[in-house]
């Protein structure tokens, strides 16, 4: 339990580093993100080596795309209505995008895709949410791993984007307590939707 806890704070002052307004606009945003989804593949695949399954891959990778086609016109709804409720929501959502600015977005999709979006996963469902889910009961870890990736955006100061890490923990971590066996699923979702939602099909 120790060792979890520091693996999440260690998760907390990365987010915090990278979502913080005084460091989200440095020119090295981009790098903090790459090293933090090491750090957090080095944490997280050696408890994921040591509890691997066989899984039919194929089918994986089809629940996978399904997922994140589906999440992504959850937040494209969630944008319209959003835009017609709240008249913060649009600049926030644009300052989000803006992140991107600067960079070549080919290398921000493959980051994503490749690094970023399956670090998360690694991490957040397959070390923290299964970690505590032996040690408590599968619900409650569950609510708690979904508090702690929507808290750590609170730094962000960015009420979009912590309600966006809401309703992706929801989703991802939902669904891996309902169908732990599909986690491969998860991690491909997850890659996916934020190279289609920051790159590909941008909202």
């Amino acid at each position: 339990m120790k060792r979890l806890l520091f693996a999440i704070l260690v998760a907390t002052i990365l987010w915090f580093l990278m979502f913080a307004p005084c460091f989200t606009h440095r020119p090295n945003f981009w790098g903090m993100m790459v090293v933090s989804a090491l750090i957090l593949n080095l944490i997280a695949l050696p408890y994921l080596w040591a509890h691997r399954e066989k899984c039919v891959w194929h089918r994986q990778f089809l629940w996978g795309v399904l997922i994140a086609c589906v999440l992504w016109g959850v937040f494209w709804l969630g944008d319209q209505l959003s835009s017609l409720m709240f008249n913060f929501a649009r600049p926030q959502v644009e300052s989000i995008y803006g992140m991107k600015d600067g960079n070549a977005p080919w290398l921000i999709g493959l980051l994503l895709l490749c690094l970023i979006g399956p670090a998360e996963e690694f991490f957040w469902r397959g070390y923290v949410q299964r970690h505590l889910s032996e040690l408590w009961n599968p619900n409650k870890a569950f609510v708690v791993t979904t508090l702690v990736y929507t808290l750590i955006h609170l730094p962000s100061m960015n009420f979009m984007l912590i309600m966006s890490a809401l309703v992706c923990g929801i989703c991802w971590g939902g669904i891996y307590r309902l169908f732990p066996h599909y986690f491969p699923a998860v991690v491909i979702s997850h890659a996916l939707w934020d190279a289609a939602v920051f790159v590909w099909f941008p909202i």
